[in-house]
Order: C-alpha cells, then structure tokens, then sequence
C-alpha cells in the first residue's frame, strides 16, 4: 500500500491524512473527535483537542499526540511542515505537565 503524498502548504491540504506528521491512525482520531477536513484544525486548540482525545479514549494519551495537534493547528494556519518532536520544548513551557 502507498503512502499518501502530504501536503506541502494548508492550501493544497484537503485530506487528513495529507497533514505533516498525521498518519491513518491520528487520522481516526481526528474523526472520532468530529474534525473531517483539514482546514477545520485552523481554528481549533491543540491542547482541547487533546484533551478530547483523552476523554474519548478513556485514557491518557502520549504528550506526543498534543505535539503532533500543535504541529496540525500550526501548519493550517500557515506554518511551514515541521516535524511533531519540535514542538515538545514548546509544550512543556506552554502547558507543563499533561
């Protein structure tokens, strides 16, 4: 099975799964927490959806998962494709524990 191509700007974004650091997995989760489009993450906040994500699963997810939301929300709102891992510095400063 192939990979899907991810997007290399929020404008040609139109899948899910086309997000930096989103793989099929993340994907459902988004779904689970009723965002079906890309462009729906522009307005969203990480840390809610996180939060969720947890909730909805009954358990604690991995801090990486808020890392990978910030790298979603950040990139569809126009930020260049980063990978999910540098934004753990900035979620440990922005939001301590989780």
């Amino acid at each position: 099975m192939l990979k899907a191509p991810k997007a290399a700007s929020a404008d040609t974004c139109l899948r899910l799964e086309q997000l930096p650091n989103i793989g099929p997995a993340l994907a459902a989760d988004l779904r689970r927490l009723g965002i079906t489009h890309p462009g729906e993450l522009r307005s969203r906040d990480p840390l809610q959806l996180y939060q969720a994500l947890c909730q909805a699963t009954g358990k604690r997810q991995d801090p990486c998962v808020l890392d990978t939301f910030m790298a979603a929300t950040d990139f569809m709102r126009g930020a260049q494709p980063t990978p999910w891992w540098h934004y753990t510095a900035q979620r440990k400063q922005t939001y301590g524990p989780v």
